[in-house]
């Protein structure tokens, strides 16, 4: 038995499949972490979701930006965006099943020592502090999600601070579980900013390179952030390598780190300094 990470996958499903060959994948035995953004910008996203359904239990998937998008899209409190290719799932026979799966996969997974999250997590949250967040918003995601649709787009507040409340307390545990990859000088989120690291504006740090980071004990498997690429570490196993934008997808067998990527054969519009595209 085995389990398998697998980085951003973004409705790649031609190349979903040559890499489950690949790593020989047996759904009877193994186990599949899927990083979030399991549709949007590639060209099959329907076959990508319903494939993980299917799956059951064998699969553990948490949200990732484009996977709220698809979910706010479908509930009418957001605009569909001019690169989206969700059309496919929203007008499938089987979208309210599809959809209603979606929406009751978490924004954080814990489990056997690893915590799973599409982004990151802030620096001065544990891993203890941030599955209670993310389980704020998972419950009012399944009780009233149109309401936190309706207030979940934008970019503050930027910082995270216990006493915020509503909207704006949700929005910050989004954006940071499913969009940052970068903070400023006093800790806000920089969610502007999508290119390497080394490029970045002064003053910019990495979520995961802060110092005194509450979780660096524990490893987090993530991804959203293409233009970082691969990264394996022993707190951080940072795993989008671009498949949609022309790169990789990649799979980390979590019990020994060993890495299976496949390239992807068609290559999908390449965004502007090989950064990522913000949902």
């Amino acid at each position: 038995m085995a389990t398998y990470a697998v980085g951003d996958i973004q409705g790649c499903h031609e190349e979903l499949l040559r890499l489950l060959e690949r790593i020989a994948f047996d759904a009877t035995r193994d186990r599949l972490w899927l990083a979030g953004d399991l549709v949007n910008r590639g060209p099959d996203s329907l076959s990508v979701l319903r494939w993980a359904r299917g799956l059951g239990d064998r699969v553990v998937a948490v949200l990732g930006n484009h996977d709220l998008h698809l979910l706010a899209v479908a509930s009418g409190r957001a605009p569909a965006k001019r690169r989206d290719t969700l059309d496919g799932i929203l007008a499938a026979p089987d979208r309210e099943e599809l959809l209603d799966w979606l929406r009751r996969q978490p924004l954080l997974h814990w489990e056997d020592g690893h915590a799973m999250v599409h982004a990151g997590l802030l620096p001065g949250w544990s891993v203890d502090r941030a599955r209670e967040l993310a389980g704020e918003v998972e419950r009012e995601l399944r009780k009233a999600p149109r309401r936190l649709f309706e207030a979940m787009y934008g970019n503050e507040p930027a910082r995270w601070s216990d006493g915020l409340r509503g909207a704006d307390r949700h929005r910050v545990i989004i954006n940071a579980l499913t969009r940052m990859r970068m903070l400023g000088r006093q800790g806000e989120l920089e969610l502007a900013y999508a290119g390497p690291p080394a490029g970045a504006p002064r003053g910019l740090v990495s979520w995961f390179d802060v110092p005194g980071r509450a979780s660096a004990g524990t490893p987090v498997v993530c991804g959203h952030w293409a233009a970082l690429g691969l990264v394996l570490r022993p707190d951080l196993l940072a795993l989008d390598s671009g498949c949609v934008w022309g790169g990789k997808l990649t799979a980390v067998r979590l019990e020994d780190r060993a890495v299976f990527q496949v390239e992807r054969e068609a290559s999908g519009p390449r965004p502007r300094g090989g950064a990522a595209v913000e949902t």
